[in-house]
């Protein structure tokens, strides 16, 4: 070899080694999960999320890392979980589980962007502009959770059409979920002509209590409102509903996959995939701002017939056919 291009040779990878070594030099992008309850109930949710951020090419312990943070149902803790996720300089915030999550991480950081999961509307709470052009750090995914209580109401008067006292469970702790909740039900309640019972739950005692108040007040049905919390003691509802032979209607499909006689809310796997969906745009350049906020399109009415049949209930027909899971 010539001493020309020997040299050159050499000059090639001289300067292509520190192009190769700063490539590989380029730090992981790290995503902050934030939410209000606990890792229980979540494992299919979670696997959605992660399916989501794999259909924008981010795979969980390869290209992409997650920090998880569990509020566990004490909302006093998620400034400060949400304070060590910025700190922790993440690339996204991922929050779900109620506001209270979507507001700690707003709170926490104006520049960081955050990718809500919100069941009410979020122009309505203030965390964006607008659903077209959400205008700050935030956009997400509004699952409409908190305004499909009068279709429950619809649901369960189709399938308990004697009912006329309908006990309804929210969350106080969850406020802006819970007076969503409340207003839809009662608008409905009137329309039907239906009798409403508000009992509070935020602790698994006090959903105890709640269905011991059932047993003396004797509602025909009850609503069981849209909250993290409920489906996280989904099997304490389910069993407390069977022992004292009240038919109930839950917002989310897991409900009535434990046990619980019929379910109708937003397809959550599929919004929890659209979230993985967002916060890989996020990461590959799109600017919270300039990102609309997705909307549910698709919701599923879920019913339980083993519970239907141990309530001594026939489930209708015309209900059947709207149904888009019979649980046998």
């Amino acid at each position: 070899m010539r001493r020309r291009e020997f040299l050159g040779v050499v000059g090639g990878a001289v300067v292509a080694w520190p192009l190769s070594a700063r490539a590989q030099q380029r730090p992981t992008p790290v995503i902050g999960f934030l939410n209000t309850t606990s890792p229980d109930g979540y494992t299919e949710r979670l696997r959605s999320f992660r399916q989501g951020l794999k259909d924008t090419g981010y795979v969980d312990g390869e290209n992409v890392t997650i920090e998880y943070r569990w509020a566990e149902s004490q909302i006093d803790r998620l400034p400060e979980l949400a304070a060590e996720l910025v700190r922790r300089r993440v690339w996204v915030i991922v929050t779900s589980g109620g506001v209270s999550a979507h507001f700690a991480a707003k709170a926490a950081t104006t520049t960081t962007p955050i990718v809500f999961l919100s069941a009410q509307d979020p122009v309505g709470l203030g965390l964006v502009a607008s659903l077209a052009r959400p205008g700050g750090n935030l956009t997400g995914f509004n699952m409409f959770t908190g305004e499909l209580a009068s279709k429950q109401l619809e649901f369960l008067r189709a399938l308990v059409p004697a009912a006329i006292r309908v006990a309804v469970v929210i969350n106080p702790t969850n406020a802006a979920n819970a007076e969503t909740t409340l207003r839809d039900v009662q608008a409905a309640a009137r329309a039907m002509g239906l009798q409403i019972q508000v009992h509070n739950a935020s602790t698994s005692r006090e959903i105890d209590a709640a269905f011991a108040a059932f047993a003396r007040e004797r509602p025909d049905a009850a609503c069981i409102g849209s909250d993290p919390f409920f489906n996280a003691r989904r099997v304490q509802l389910a069993l407390l509903a069977a022992h004292h032979s009240i038919p109930a209607i839950y917002q989310a499909r897991e409900n009535a996959e434990a046990g619980g006689l019929m379910s109708y809310g937003s397809d959550i796997t599929d919004a929890f995939r659209n979230l993985g969906v967002y916060a890989g745009r996020i990461l590959k350049g799109d600017k919270p701002a300039d990102t609309p906020v997705m909307q549910a399109t698709k919701f599923d009415l879920v019913i339980n017939s083993q519970t239907a049949r141990m309530l001594g209930l026939t489930i209708p027909s015309s209900l059947l056919a709207q149904a888009d899971l019979v649980i046998e």
